[in-house]
């Protein structure tokens, strides 16, 4: 079951685009009926009139659907995670290549970024914005887009690969924020959206945010799509929690790290992952619940990372035939195997084969359930086990112990290459003007690119002649680097660049 662990390069999936018309209107051709340019007229007719008091309900379903678009949409950002290395071929590369021309010298080939997308939502007006871990993870760059197309870079906040769940923050105030709402509360067959921005390729496309509706299908789903590589500590795996929200609302490439939300436009998880052979939807839809990402954000925030309580003990399951042997009512609760050195839960008198099947009164179905309430609690937090002993229940108090954290490596803000706008400038020498085919010296030019820079996100081409920065002329290099070095952080900055074919075009790009 892979995670859906968006690409900019999930637009090169996409083939046709058809467009459905369907409805109790209909467009009809009245061949009849000839307008004076000639060609037929357009008539709209209503071949099945169904009255407003009998799709009442529908309607009024749909303008919920609109408002809590509306109101959420603003607060669901993209996310870029630029991470080091040679990637595949970018858009920026394939894009120097056209304007290039055929047949011509291509350069030195340079190690490109690797850049994947994802959504995100605000969830406070001063710029705390949550994501998965799996958005950002390993990324050196981060460049997040809001819907009313400004850009921001970010600093990760911190990040937690045992339930997929970062934490990322942008210098601004005043953001449209979203509140996280009580998934506990849900309930199977309650209807939700699935809302993201995916995009690609800068802020201006016309893909930018999707909005699927569906209802919640199932909870407590264990994928064990999760995983870590290379854990600090011996049973690091085990501390993973997978207690999903399953929901059939379509999660669109792009998708992950945008809010799952309710009819009343609380988040109810965060859209993580999709179930599929082919990986294209195909119905399954995974989402992590609200309530365990406002206890790992709550720790993010406080400290960079997440205060793990532990019982200490190693759990599975309960199945039909433990549940016969055990004397227990139903086929429900987390059989208790063993234990790890120092365990909370033996020092307060449990033994092996014990069956957990509450947690404060909280009952206990499966092995997620109880690490997902455990999970809400802080280390030295006491909570009561009610246990089952072999036809006889027990309440066991236990002090939470805390687990070893393991080191996340935070995320720059910026790549060290990408100083400035990102770009180097030499005087066009006889020798230049050869290699780019330009018809004499003279003048400045573009003599590298850095890989994610500001310029390369742009599309600034290697090779090309600056005639103006921010409107001023240019006719050494020593000027333009002038003119680039004054330029100050978050102020947008204009070049008027020419090919070697006498073409102009404009450039306006933000400097980070």
């Amino acid at each position: 079951m892979p995670l859906d662990t968006p690409s900019l390069r999930a637009i090169a999936a996409v083939g046709v685009i058809t467009l459905a018309f369907g409805g109790a209107m209909s467009l009809v051709l009245r061949p009849e009926k000839v307008r004076p340019g000639g060609g037929p007229e357009l008539v709209s007719t209503p071949p099945h009139p169904v009255s407003a008091e009998a799709v009442r309900p529908a309607a009024e379903l749909g303008e919920a659907f609109i408002a809590i678009s509306e109101a959420v949409t603003p607060a669901v950002v993209r996310i870029e995670a630029e991470r080091g290395g040679r990637g595949s071929e970018s858009l920026s590369r394939r894009l120097q290549d056209l304007l290039r021309g055929q047949g011509q010298e291509e350069p030195p080939d340079q190690p490109a970024p690797e850049i994947a997308g994802g959504s995100g939502f605000i969830v406070s007006p001063d710029g705390y914005i949550l994501t998965n871990h799996h958005v950002i993870e390993g990324a050196s760059r981060i460049t997040v887009a809001l819907a009313d197309k400004r850009t921001f870079m970010a600093q990760v906040v911190g990040s937690d690969p045992l339930t997929d769940v970062a934490v990322i923050r942008i210098l601004a105030t005043s953001l449209p924020a979203v509140p996280l709402g009580d998934s506990d509360s849900t309930r199977v067959g309650e209807w939700v959206l699935a809302i993201g921005n995916p995009g690609f390729e800068g802020a201006n496309t016309s893909l930018d945010f999707t909005v699927t509706g569906g209802i919640i299908s199932a909870k407590g789903r264990g994928l064990e799509v999760l995983a870590v590589e290379e854990p600090a500590q011996e049973g690091q795996e085990k501390l993973i929690i997978e207690d999903f929200i399953q929901t059939d609302a379509v999660i669109n490439p792009g998708n992950s790290g945008g809010p799952l939300v309710n009819l009343q436009g609380g988040v109810i998880g965060i859209n993580t992952a999709i179930a599929s052979t082919t990986g294209s939807y195909q119905g399954y839809g995974f989402a992590i619940p609200s309530n365990l990402v406002r206890r790992v954000m709550r720790d993010l925030v406080r400290y960079g990372f997440m205060r793990r309580a532990l019982l200490g003990v190693d759990i599975v399951d309960v199945t039909a035939e433990d549940a016969e042997v055990y004397g227990l009512p139903r086929i429900a609760g987390v059989l208790v195997e063993d234990f790890s050195r120092g365990s909370a839960a033996e020092r307060a008198g449990m033994r092996r084969n014990d069956v957990i099947t509450a947690v404060d009164g909280h009952p206990v179905d499966r092995v997620g359930a109880l690490q997902q309430l455990v999970a809400q609690h802080d280390p030295g937090d006491d909570v009561v086990l009610s246990v089952h002993r072999y036809g006889q229940q027990l309440e066991y108090r236990v002090r939470l112990q805390e687990a070893t954290r393991r080191a996340i490596p935070a995320a720059a803000p910026a790549a060290a290459a990408a100083v400035g706008i990102g770009i180097e400038v030499a005087d066009l020498s006889d020798a230049l003007a050869q290699q780019h085919g330009y018809a004499h010296a003279g003048g400045v030019v573009v003599a590298r690119v850095a890989p994610g820079s500001a310029a390369y996100q742009k599309q600034v081409i290697e090779g090309f002649r600056i005639l103006t920065i921010d409107r001023q002329p240019v006719t050494d290099a020593r000027a333009a680097r002038r003119l680039l070095r004054a330029a100050r952080s978050g102020r947008v900055l204009s070049l008027l660049l020419q090919n070697p074919e006498g073409g102009t075009y404009i450039v306006n790009l933000r400097v980070p």
